[in-house]
């Protein structure tokens, strides 16, 4: 009778390692979570914005500056002096394709939204748009006024 000798490769089975694999999907989904969190829009800070009969819908701008109702400017969440808003502008790679909107509360003095804007001109900034609500009235937007009541 002769005996099967075992190799060591038959004694040995498959297994699938989990541990590597693991790793590598968690990899991915930080990874997925990273990117998505860079596409995601500088949403700004909250701020009453004047209302206006004549606003149009725009894509989000590449730099928001932000002028809350103490007259404070702010860029992503960072406060900023006008100089500093200068320097900011100009370290873009092409200022004069940047554009940018400015967001002036409705409480904030003018003098600061001027500030703002300019920064943006002395920095070669050429497209240069202002934030503003759409207004609640309907007639505002046709230019009408309302029908005066009827005199009796």
């Amino acid at each position: 009778m002769a005996s099967r000798r075992m190799s060591y490769f038959d004694a040995k089975r498959g297994r699938v390692e989990i541990i590597p694999m693991i790793d590598v999907m968690l990899f991915l989904l930080v990874f997925f979570i990273i990117v998505t969190l860079q596409m995601i829009p500088d949403a700004g800070v909250a701020l009453q914005l004047p209302s206006s009969a004549q606003t149009e819908h725009l894509e989000h701008a590449k730099i928001t500056v932000n002028v809350d109702k103490d007259g404070i400017m702010s860029v992503k969440g960072e406060t900023v002096t006008q100089a500093e808003l200068v320097g900011l502008l100009r370290g873009t790679p092409d200022a004069s394709q940047t554009q940018v909107t400015i967001a002036a509360s409705k409480d904030a003095a003018f003098q600061q939204f001027i500030h703002a804007l300019d920064a943006c001109r002395e920095a070669g900034v050429t497209d240069v748009g202002v934030a503003a609500q759409p207004s609640a009235d309907p007639d505002a937007k046709t230019g009408a006024s309302p029908a005066a009541p009827p005199a009796r």
